[in-house]
């Protein structure tokens, strides 16, 4: 990589209370040495206790973004979070084809952690069949590769890799499988490339604090990304930075409900 510091796009929706979405991935770019653009596909009222509504701006709203960051800023990884409904999946898969930028990866945000809807249902279709493709990395959880699968979910560690190889056999070129719904003293997450699977074993952490784990998660490998050349050294670094930052999210004291990791913990 040339560029002393990366510059990394997040396409995501705005979290109000600050703990998810765009403003996490913001956060984790500057914590991690990238600078960090973004395109907001979505306005929503919430908080540590919820989602309380969802505004998406016009589909054409979005690519004119898109176009306005792709147009000007060298795009070294993009993350890709909520994105509402089925036209601005399609705007996105649109500029992704036109630009082609290097690494992208896609967190498949379709429900919120309190199970509030942030996908239409007909776009989880659109996004497993024309997004899922361009992406360099797709990071699902246990629900959200059920619900691209239209299967049951994962239950252990088999019916993960399985779930992940059938991702893969989709288009995406890699697949992280997040274990956390397993339930157990560990939260597993396995990575499945075309040639290697790698096994991430942790000791499930009990911290009150995890909102916003999974675009936090996502938006680190998307910043370490330009500075590896091993998608796996990647995701062991964000790994490590999540587990930082959600350790010392009990130093914060945000909201009633749960609340959120401690981005710039090596700071403040």
């Amino acid at each position: 990589m040339s560029h002393a510091i990366p510059n990394v796009l997040s396409i995501a929706g705005s979290d109000s209370g600050g703990g998810a979405g765009i403003q996490a991935d913001l956060k984790t770019f500057s914590a991690l040495g990238a600078y960090g653009a973004s395109v907001v596909t979505a306005l929503t009222a919430q908080n540590t206790r919820g989602v309380f509504a969802v505004h998406a701006p016009d589909a054409a709203f979005v690519g004119a973004q898109l176009d306005a960051v792709f147009s000007d800023i060298r795009i070294d990884a993009v993350k890709i979070g909520m994105l509402a409904n089925i036209d601005i999946v399609r705007a996105v898969a649109g500029a992704l084809r036109q630009y082609r930028p290097q690494f992208v990866v896609l967190d498949t945000v379709i429900l919120s952690s309190s199970r509030h809807p942030l996908l239409a249902p007909d776009a989880v279709a659109a996004m497993r069949d024309e997004l899922v493709p361009l992406a360099s990395l797709v990071t699902p959880n246990l629900p959200e590769a059920a619900a691209l699968l239209g299967g049951p979910e994962a239950t252990d560690e088999a019916a993960m890799l399985d779930q992940a190889q059938a991702l893969r056999a989709l288009g995406a070129q890699a697949v992280l499988m997040k274990g956390g719904h397993l339930g157990g003293a560990q939260s597993p997450d396995w990575l499945v490339e075309a040639t290697n699977t790698r096994r991430f074993g942790a000791a499930r952490l009990t911290v009150p604090n995890t909102h916003g784990t999974g675009c936090t998660l996502s938006s680190a490998i998307a910043a370490l990304m330009p500075r590896h050349s091993d998608l796996g050294d990647a995701i062991a670094g964000a790994k490590a930075y999540l587990l930082d930052a959600m350790r010392e999210s009990v130093r914060l004291d945000v909201g009633t409900g749960t609340g959120p990791l401690h981005h710039f913990y090596r700071w403040w």
